[in-house]
């Protein structure tokens, strides 16, 4: 039986990042490769991650944008910030579940074919 609940969660919300953040959770992109992409945004302010970002040929540079808009748009409606202020502080691609399909193959054999997801996330900070 849970004890001090009500405690323990306003412990929990006191001590919480203040910080905005945005997540995108399931991606069909492995973290392998949304880790290139997400590297490349790490520490830069906001406008030269996203103008970094609308150039990038990866197939995850489009989706972090996605996920950068929206982490902007939570600094700036739920945390009142200034959008010139921010800067990327966090960004990370971890792995997601793996979704198993199998092929076909000659003589009733079947291979398995890995399907990678992602997990991503943006934290946004002032400077």
């Amino acid at each position: 039986m849970a004890t001090r609940v009500k405690e323990k969660a306003a412990a929990r919300k006191a001590n919480a990042d203040k910080r905005a953040r945005a997540t995108a959770k399931y991606i069909r992109v492995t973290p392998r490769k949304a880790k290139i992409v997400v590297d490349l945004i790490r520490g830069k302010q906001v406008d030269e991650a996203l103008a970094i970002l609308a150039y990038t040929p990866k197939s995850a540079a489009p989706v972090v944008e996605k996920l950068l808009n929206s982490a902007i748009a939570n600094a700036e409606n739920n945390l009142s910030l200034d959008r010139t202020d921010l800067y990327v502080a966090e960004v990370y691609a971890n792995q997601g579940p793996t979704l198993k399909r199998y092929w076909a193959r000659s003589h009733g054999r079947a291979d398995m074919i890995k399907k990678h997801t992602s997990h991503i996330t943006i934290v946004l900070d002032q400077k």
